[in-house]
């Protein structure tokens, strides 16, 4: 599977010492809403975003946004963050991006496809991840959307691979990336 090299970076989950494990119970779903999670699913599971586990501690249940005609697959992870501190590692902020681009005669934008399923999950931590479906019980390999420190973790990896060009000739928020 590509990605960036778990050598440079992986995401961590810091949970507190303290912090109690949930699970969260099965929320129902109507028969379309499943047949969208079983097909989103079986992409995630056949280009290894995800894999099957089992005896988890944690455990979040997905859910569905809407995306134009169709759905965008979640995961609530809203009991996990509340669970981790927040990575205080700065996000540029998006109008002082904006800002840096005047008087430029020429712009690229480009948005890094499924840029946080780059990067890996710590082994120690991808099992926290754990999602329920009418399936099955599945963790990211991959770091997902929706967890409280993921916007940090990709911004310190852009930082890392780009350090010499940005704020030069490149400026990046999280995934979108302007030339």
């Amino acid at each position: 599977m590509p990605g960036i090299d778990p050598n440079l970076i992986c995401h961590r989950l810091a949970v507190r010492s303290d912090a109690k494990p949930v699970q969260q119970k099965k929320r129902y779903m109507a028969a379309d809403r499943r047949e969208f999670i079983r097909k989103e699913t079986a992409t995630l599971l056949s280009i290894k975003h995800i894999r099957p586990v089992i005896h988890v501690e944690w455990l979040a249940n997905v859910v569905l946004a809407p995306k134009g005609d169709t759905w965008r697959m979640c995961v609530d992870y809203s009991d996990l963050n509340k669970a981790c501190p927040m990575d205080p590692y700065p996000v540029p902020r998006i109008d002082l991006l904006v800002d840096e681009t005047a008087g430029c005669e020429l712009l690229s934008f480009m948005d890094a496809f499924r840029g946080y399923h780059q990067v890996f999950m710590h082994p120690d931590d991808a099992e926290k991840t754990a999602f329920v479906t009418a399936d099955g019980v599945y963790c990211y390999i991959v770091m997902p959307f929706g967890l409280r420190n993921a916007m940090a973790t990709f911004q310190r990896m852009i930082g890392m691979l780009f350090k010499d060009v940005l704020g030069k000739t490149m400026e990046a928020y999280v995934d979108d990336i302007l030339i």
